[in-house]
């Protein structure tokens, strides 16, 4: 059986990577096109497929970069921050948006609130050694954390903030697990292309009374992120 052109592109290119090693800039498309003798189309194909695998990083306006090992997040009620520097890696945040909304039928559901009760929207990127890696959308109930936007670091652990200033013990949670594709607008924010595969994560947290502490969005890149989690029977 004939190997596709683009499959052996793909192995000439891992055996670059393993020589260049993480975080090293990917040559031109150009120049590798010219020197393995293919058409840049092929070469798109297999550099496309080693983005999907997270061998490599799309960064926009950058290039393409040797990725590092993926960054493991757990399937559990832990800090992004803990996890994060668990693993040697530099956590930090971008806070894209920290408004007051007004909860509709489904987020007042979520929340365990009224119809038209006010909920925190707090949009933030998440970075990884100061780079995007994720985006995550949380929502709560102002009458249950007033004085949140005083008392959260924007740069800093919600978690913590919750844990440390309005004394919530979190208890348990349910979270759905997607493969989609970004939009637009989360695309430019993880300075990713929209054909890069994202993990959509959608979690409703509660306390040790069963009562909902914050409805999440979580965005992230398919090939800088994985999940990991612990099952029993």
């Amino acid at each position: 059986m004939t190997t596709p052109l683009h499959s052996a592109v793909k192995a000439r290119l891992v055996t670059l990577l393993e020589t260049l090693g993480p975080g090293a800039l990917l040559p031109p498309e150009r120049v590798l096109a010219a020197e393995y003798g293919v058409s840049r189309w092929t070469l798109r194909q297999a550099v496309r497929e080693l983005v999907a695998e997270g061998r490599l990083s799309s960064r926009q306006g950058q290039g393409t970069f040797i990725a590092g090992p993926k960054v493991i997040q757990p399937l559990a009620l832990v800090s992004y921050t803990e996890s994060l520097r668990d693993q040697g890696l530099r956590p930090s945040r971008q806070t894209v948006r920290f408004d007051i909304l007004q909860a509709d039928a489904e987020l007042a559901t979520r929340l365990g609130v009224n119809v038209g009760d006010p909920a925190y929207l707090l949009e933030r990127i998440l970075l990884a050694d100061d780079q995007p890696i994720g985006v995550e959308t949380t929502r709560l109930s102002v009458s249950r954390f007033p004085g949140l936007r005083d008392a959260l670091d924007p740069a800093g652990s919600l978690y913590r903030c919750l844990i440390e200033e309005f004394g919530v013990r979190f208890g348990d949670g349910e979270e759905v697990v997607e493969t989609v594709l970004a939009s637009p607008r989360e695309a430019d924010l993880l300075k990713a292309t929209q054909s890069l595969p994202m993990l959509l994560l959608q979690r409703i947290s509660r306390d040790t009374n069963g009562t909902p502490i914050e409805a999440v969005r979580s965005l992230y890149r398919g090939d800088r992120v994985g999940f990991r989690a612990t099952l029993r029977p």
